[in-house]
Protein backbone atom coordinates (compact mmCIF):
# COMPACT_ATOMS: atom_id res chain seq x y z
CA UNK A 1 0.00 0.00 0.00
CA UNK A 2 1.06 3.62 -0.55
CA UNK A 3 1.71 6.06 2.28
CA UNK A 4 -1.36 6.90 4.38
CA UNK A 5 -3.15 10.09 3.42
CA UNK A 6 -4.99 10.10 6.76
CA UNK A 7 -3.60 8.67 10.00
CA UNK A 8 -5.71 8.39 13.15
CA UNK A 9 -3.86 7.64 16.37
CA UNK A 10 -5.52 6.84 19.69
CA UNK A 11 -8.55 9.06 18.97
CA UNK A 12 -10.93 9.59 21.89
CA UNK A 13 -14.29 11.37 21.88
CA UNK A 14 -16.25 11.85 25.09
CA UNK A 15 -19.63 13.29 26.00
CA UNK A 16 -19.92 14.95 29.39
CA UNK A 17 -23.23 14.04 31.01
CA UNK A 18 -24.78 14.57 34.41
CA UNK A 19 -24.05 10.90 35.16
CA UNK A 20 -20.41 11.10 34.12
CA UNK A 21 -18.31 11.10 30.92
CA UNK A 22 -19.25 8.71 28.11
CA UNK A 23 -16.51 7.44 25.78
CA UNK A 24 -18.21 7.28 22.38
CA UNK A 25 -14.90 6.74 20.54
CA UNK A 26 -12.37 4.94 22.69
CA UNK A 27 -8.69 4.89 21.64
CA UNK A 28 -9.27 4.24 17.93
CA UNK A 29 -6.28 4.05 15.55
CA UNK A 30 -6.08 3.27 11.82
CA UNK A 31 -4.63 4.55 8.54
CA UNK A 32 -6.42 5.50 5.32
CA UNK A 33 -4.43 5.23 2.09
CA UNK A 34 -4.70 7.29 -1.07
CA UNK A 35 -7.51 6.07 -3.35
CA UNK A 36 -8.74 3.57 -0.72
CA UNK A 37 -12.32 2.99 0.41
CA UNK A 38 -12.44 1.94 4.06
CA UNK A 39 -15.73 0.70 5.48
CA UNK A 40 -16.78 1.12 9.11
CA UNK A 41 -19.60 -1.12 10.36
CA UNK A 42 -21.19 -1.90 13.69
CA UNK A 43 -24.51 -1.71 15.49
CA UNK A 44 -26.14 1.62 16.26
CA UNK A 45 -24.27 3.33 19.08
CA UNK A 46 -20.92 1.73 18.25
CA UNK A 47 -19.29 5.12 17.57
CA UNK A 48 -19.10 5.15 13.75
CA UNK A 49 -20.86 8.47 13.14
CA UNK A 50 -19.17 10.12 16.13
CA UNK A 51 -15.81 9.09 14.69
CA UNK A 52 -16.72 10.55 11.30
CA UNK A 53 -17.89 13.82 12.88
CA UNK A 54 -14.67 14.05 14.89
CA UNK A 55 -12.58 13.70 11.74
CA UNK A 56 -14.25 16.76 10.19
CA UNK A 57 -14.20 18.77 13.43
CA UNK A 58 -17.95 18.82 14.02
CA UNK A 59 -18.16 17.45 17.56
CA UNK A 60 -20.14 19.93 19.62
CA UNK A 61 -20.79 20.27 23.34
CA UNK A 62 -21.39 18.31 25.45
CA UNK A 63 -19.07 16.25 23.22
CA UNK A 64 -15.35 16.86 22.93
CA UNK A 65 -12.26 15.28 21.39
CA UNK A 66 -10.55 14.13 24.57
CA UNK A 67 -7.30 12.92 23.04
CA UNK A 68 -5.50 11.44 20.08
CA UNK A 69 -4.18 12.64 16.72
CA UNK A 70 -5.67 13.03 13.23
CA UNK A 71 -2.89 13.56 10.70
CA UNK A 72 -3.73 14.84 7.22
CA UNK A 73 -1.04 16.25 4.91
CA UNK A 74 1.44 16.62 7.74
CA UNK A 75 -0.96 18.47 10.06
CA UNK A 76 -2.60 17.17 13.21
CA UNK A 77 -6.21 18.26 12.72
CA UNK A 78 -7.03 17.47 16.34
CA UNK A 79 -4.88 20.44 17.40
CA UNK A 80 -6.54 22.98 15.07
CA UNK A 81 -8.73 25.77 16.39
CA UNK A 82 -12.35 25.88 15.18
CA UNK A 83 -11.45 28.63 12.68
CA UNK A 84 -8.46 26.70 11.36
CA UNK A 85 -10.60 23.56 11.03
CA UNK A 86 -13.19 25.56 9.08
CA UNK A 87 -10.58 26.20 6.38
CA UNK A 88 -9.69 22.49 6.17
CA UNK A 89 -13.27 21.19 6.16
CA UNK A 90 -14.63 20.77 2.62
CA UNK A 91 -11.31 21.79 1.06
CA UNK A 92 -9.23 18.82 2.33
CA UNK A 93 -11.70 16.58 4.16
CA UNK A 94 -15.46 16.62 3.52
CA UNK A 95 -18.56 15.00 4.97
CA UNK A 96 -21.56 13.48 3.21
CA UNK A 97 -23.90 13.55 6.21
CA UNK A 98 -26.39 10.90 7.18
CA UNK A 99 -29.89 11.86 6.04
CA UNK A 100 -29.47 14.28 3.14
CA UNK A 101 -32.96 15.74 3.65
CA UNK A 102 -32.02 16.89 7.16
CA UNK A 103 -28.72 18.37 6.01
CA UNK A 104 -30.15 20.45 3.14
CA UNK A 105 -31.80 23.83 3.75
CA UNK A 106 -35.51 23.49 2.87
CA UNK A 107 -35.95 27.17 1.93
CA UNK A 108 -32.78 27.75 -0.13
CA UNK A 109 -32.27 26.69 -3.73
CA UNK A 110 -29.69 24.00 -4.39
CA UNK A 111 -27.41 26.43 -6.26
CA UNK A 112 -26.96 28.64 -3.22
CA UNK A 113 -26.35 25.66 -0.94
CA UNK A 114 -23.53 24.43 -3.17
CA UNK A 115 -22.00 27.90 -3.51
CA UNK A 116 -22.24 28.64 0.21
CA UNK A 117 -19.29 26.42 1.15
CA UNK A 118 -17.24 27.61 -1.81
CA UNK A 119 -17.71 31.27 -0.89
CA UNK A 120 -16.98 30.50 2.74
CA UNK A 121 -13.48 29.45 1.64
CA UNK A 122 -12.90 32.82 0.00
CA UNK A 123 -13.48 31.71 -3.59
CA UNK A 124 -15.43 34.40 -5.43
CA UNK A 125 -16.97 33.92 -8.86
CA UNK A 126 -19.09 35.95 -11.20
CA UNK A 127 -22.68 34.78 -11.67
CA UNK A 128 -21.96 33.10 -15.05
CA UNK A 129 -18.89 31.37 -13.56
CA UNK A 130 -20.87 30.23 -10.52
CA UNK A 131 -23.73 28.90 -12.66
CA UNK A 132 -21.27 26.99 -14.85
CA UNK A 133 -19.44 25.54 -11.85
CA UNK A 134 -22.65 24.42 -10.12
CA UNK A 135 -23.93 22.85 -13.35
CA UNK A 136 -20.63 20.98 -13.72
CA UNK A 137 -20.78 19.67 -10.14
CA UNK A 138 -24.35 18.47 -10.58
CA UNK A 139 -23.50 16.74 -13.85
CA UNK A 140 -20.55 14.99 -12.16
CA UNK A 141 -22.96 13.35 -9.72
CA UNK A 142 -25.51 12.44 -12.40
CA UNK A 143 -28.00 15.31 -12.02
CA UNK A 144 -29.32 17.75 -14.60
CA UNK A 145 -28.21 21.37 -14.32
CA UNK A 146 -31.87 22.40 -13.79
CA UNK A 147 -31.68 20.90 -10.29
CA UNK A 148 -29.75 24.02 -9.24
CA UNK A 149 -32.99 26.04 -9.32
CA UNK A 150 -34.96 23.54 -7.22
CA UNK A 151 -35.53 23.17 -3.47
CA UNK A 152 -34.76 20.04 -1.46
CA UNK A 153 -38.43 19.04 -1.11
CA UNK A 154 -38.72 18.84 -4.90
CA UNK A 155 -36.07 16.13 -5.12
CA UNK A 156 -36.27 12.38 -4.59
CA UNK A 157 -34.18 10.70 -1.89
CA UNK A 158 -31.53 9.63 -4.38
CA UNK A 159 -31.34 13.12 -5.88
CA UNK A 160 -30.93 14.70 -2.43
CA UNK A 161 -28.09 12.29 -1.69
CA UNK A 162 -26.40 13.26 -4.97
CA UNK A 163 -26.73 16.94 -4.07
CA UNK A 164 -25.00 16.18 -0.75
CA UNK A 165 -22.29 14.44 -2.78
CA UNK A 166 -21.94 17.48 -5.07
CA UNK A 167 -21.47 19.73 -2.02
CA UNK A 168 -18.88 17.34 -0.55
CA UNK A 169 -16.74 17.33 -3.73
CA UNK A 170 -17.17 21.04 -4.54
CA UNK A 171 -13.58 21.85 -3.48
CA UNK A 172 -12.05 18.50 -4.52
CA UNK A 173 -11.15 17.18 -1.05
CA UNK A 174 -8.58 14.45 -0.52
CA UNK A 175 -10.79 12.53 1.95
CA UNK A 176 -14.59 12.06 1.93
CA UNK A 177 -16.49 10.76 4.96
CA UNK A 178 -19.69 9.16 3.63
CA UNK A 179 -22.03 8.51 6.57
CA UNK A 180 -24.64 5.96 5.49
CA UNK A 181 -25.09 7.56 2.05
CA UNK A 182 -27.70 4.97 0.98
CA UNK A 183 -29.89 4.89 4.10
CA UNK A 184 -33.66 4.98 3.38
CA UNK A 185 -33.07 4.42 -0.36
CA UNK A 186 -34.36 1.45 -2.33
CA UNK A 187 -31.80 -1.06 -3.60
CA UNK A 188 -31.79 0.22 -7.19
CA UNK A 189 -31.14 3.82 -6.11
CA UNK A 190 -28.55 2.57 -3.58
CA UNK A 191 -26.61 0.93 -6.38
CA UNK A 192 -26.71 4.04 -8.55
CA UNK A 193 -25.63 6.33 -5.71
CA UNK A 194 -22.69 4.07 -4.84
CA UNK A 195 -21.64 3.77 -8.49
CA UNK A 196 -21.68 7.57 -8.73
CA UNK A 197 -19.66 7.91 -5.53
CA UNK A 198 -17.02 5.48 -6.82
CA UNK A 199 -16.86 7.28 -10.19
CA UNK A 200 -16.36 10.62 -8.44
CA UNK A 201 -13.73 9.10 -6.14
CA UNK A 202 -11.73 7.76 -9.08
CA UNK A 203 -12.00 11.10 -10.89
CA UNK A 204 -10.74 13.04 -7.85
CA UNK A 205 -8.27 10.42 -6.67
CA UNK A 206 -9.84 10.82 -3.23
CA UNK A 207 -10.05 8.37 -0.33
CA UNK A 208 -13.35 7.46 1.31
CA UNK A 209 -14.43 6.31 4.75
CA UNK A 210 -17.82 4.65 4.20
CA UNK A 211 -19.92 4.37 7.37
CA UNK A 212 -22.89 2.01 7.39
CA UNK A 213 -24.71 -1.10 8.59
CA UNK A 214 -25.08 -2.92 5.27
CA UNK A 215 -22.44 -5.68 5.07
CA UNK A 216 -23.61 -6.56 1.56
CA UNK A 217 -22.93 -3.00 0.43
CA UNK A 218 -19.53 -3.10 2.13
CA UNK A 219 -18.65 -6.36 0.39
CA UNK A 220 -19.31 -4.80 -3.02
CA UNK A 221 -17.69 -1.44 -2.34
CA UNK A 222 -14.84 -1.21 0.16
CA UNK A 223 -11.19 -2.30 0.09
CA UNK A 224 -10.85 -2.77 3.85
CA UNK A 225 -13.37 -3.23 6.63
CA UNK A 226 -13.23 -1.83 10.14
CA UNK A 227 -15.63 -3.22 12.75
CA UNK A 228 -16.56 -1.07 15.75
CA UNK A 229 -18.16 -2.14 19.01
CA UNK A 230 -18.89 0.07 22.04
CA UNK A 231 -16.63 2.83 20.75
CA UNK A 232 -13.64 0.61 20.00
CA UNK A 233 -12.23 -0.78 16.78
CA UNK A 234 -12.31 -4.56 17.25
CA UNK A 235 -11.23 -5.72 13.78
CA UNK A 236 -9.57 -4.22 10.72
CA UNK A 237 -9.01 -6.41 7.64
CA UNK A 238 -9.08 -6.46 3.85
CA UNK A 239 -12.72 -6.96 2.95
CA UNK A 240 -12.52 -10.44 1.42
CA UNK A 241 -10.50 -11.81 4.33
CA UNK A 242 -12.89 -10.23 6.81
CA UNK A 243 -15.86 -11.90 5.11
CA UNK A 244 -14.32 -15.33 4.60
CA UNK A 245 -12.23 -15.60 7.76
CA UNK A 246 -13.34 -13.08 10.40
CA UNK A 247 -11.04 -12.93 13.41
CA UNK A 248 -13.30 -11.35 16.02
CA UNK A 249 -16.42 -13.19 17.29
CA UNK A 250 -18.48 -10.01 16.80
CA UNK A 251 -17.50 -9.78 13.14
CA UNK A 252 -18.33 -13.45 12.68
CA UNK A 253 -21.78 -13.03 14.23
CA UNK A 254 -22.49 -9.96 12.09
CA UNK A 255 -21.73 -11.98 8.96
CA UNK A 256 -23.73 -15.01 10.12
CA UNK A 257 -26.79 -12.79 10.59
CA UNK A 258 -26.87 -12.03 6.85
CA UNK A 259 -28.90 -14.05 4.31
CA UNK A 260 -27.11 -15.73 1.43
CA UNK A 261 -28.02 -16.60 -2.17
CA UNK A 262 -25.90 -19.77 -2.11
CA UNK A 263 -28.48 -21.90 -0.33
CA UNK A 264 -30.66 -22.11 2.75
CA UNK A 265 -29.21 -21.31 6.12
CA UNK A 266 -30.60 -20.49 9.52
CA UNK A 267 -30.24 -16.80 10.25
CA UNK A 268 -29.00 -16.06 13.73
CA UNK A 269 -29.24 -12.71 15.43
CA UNK A 270 -26.59 -11.62 17.89
CA UNK A 271 -27.88 -12.43 21.39
CA UNK A 272 -28.44 -9.63 23.86
CA UNK A 273 -28.16 -5.90 23.30
CA UNK A 274 -25.28 -3.52 22.75
CA UNK A 275 -24.02 -2.23 26.11
CA UNK A 276 -24.72 1.21 27.51
CA UNK A 277 -21.54 3.26 27.09
CA UNK A 278 -22.06 4.78 30.54
CA UNK A 279 -22.00 1.35 32.14
CA UNK A 280 -19.70 -0.91 30.16
CA UNK A 281 -19.03 -4.40 31.52
CA UNK A 282 -15.60 -5.14 32.94
CA UNK A 283 -13.06 -6.60 30.56
CA UNK A 284 -14.06 -7.00 26.92
CA UNK A 285 -17.28 -5.07 26.28
CA UNK A 286 -18.54 -7.87 24.01
CA UNK A 287 -18.06 -10.72 26.47
CA UNK A 288 -21.69 -10.83 27.79
CA UNK A 289 -22.86 -11.61 24.21
CA UNK A 290 -19.89 -13.66 23.03
CA UNK A 291 -20.22 -17.46 22.61
CA UNK A 292 -16.49 -17.96 23.27
CA UNK A 293 -16.07 -16.09 26.56
CA UNK A 294 -13.45 -17.38 28.99
CA UNK A 295 -11.92 -15.94 32.17
CA UNK A 296 -9.61 -13.21 30.75
CA UNK A 297 -12.55 -11.74 28.80
CA UNK A 298 -14.30 -10.69 32.01
CA UNK A 299 -11.21 -9.05 33.49
CA UNK A 300 -9.03 -7.44 30.81
CA UNK A 301 -9.91 -5.39 27.74
CA UNK A 302 -8.02 -7.03 24.84
CA UNK A 303 -5.66 -4.79 22.84
CA UNK A 304 -5.85 -4.49 19.06
CA UNK A 305 -3.06 -6.80 17.84
CA UNK A 306 -1.80 -7.71 14.39
CA UNK A 307 -3.00 -11.18 13.40
CA UNK A 308 -1.87 -11.28 9.77
CA UNK A 309 -0.77 -9.18 6.84
CA UNK A 310 -2.76 -5.94 7.13
CA UNK A 311 -5.08 -7.60 9.68
CA UNK A 312 -5.74 -6.50 13.25
CA UNK A 313 -8.23 -7.71 15.84
CA UNK A 314 -8.89 -7.30 19.56
CA UNK A 315 -9.75 -10.64 21.16
CA UNK A 316 -8.22 -12.73 23.94
CA UNK A 317 -8.76 -15.86 21.82
CA UNK A 318 -6.22 -14.52 19.35
CA UNK A 319 -3.74 -13.80 22.12
CA UNK A 320 -4.12 -17.41 23.27
CA UNK A 321 -3.52 -18.66 19.72
CA UNK A 322 -0.47 -16.46 19.33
Amino acid sequence: MNEPILRIKDLQVRYDTSRGPVSAVNHVSFDLHKGEILGLVGESGSGKTTLGMALVGLIQKPGRVAGGEVWLDGRDLAKLSPWEYKAVRLADIALMPQGAMNSLNPVTRIREQILDGIRDHGILMSKPEADTHVAHLLERVGLRSEVADMHAHELSGGMKQRVAMAIAISLQPKVIIADEPTSALDVVVQKRVMETLKDVQEELGASIILIGHDMGLMAQTVDRLGVMYAGRLVELSPIQEALTNPQHPYTRLLIESLPTTKGKKRLRGIPGLAPQLLNLPAGCAFHPRCPHTFEPCTVHNPPLIQVGARRWAACHLLEETA
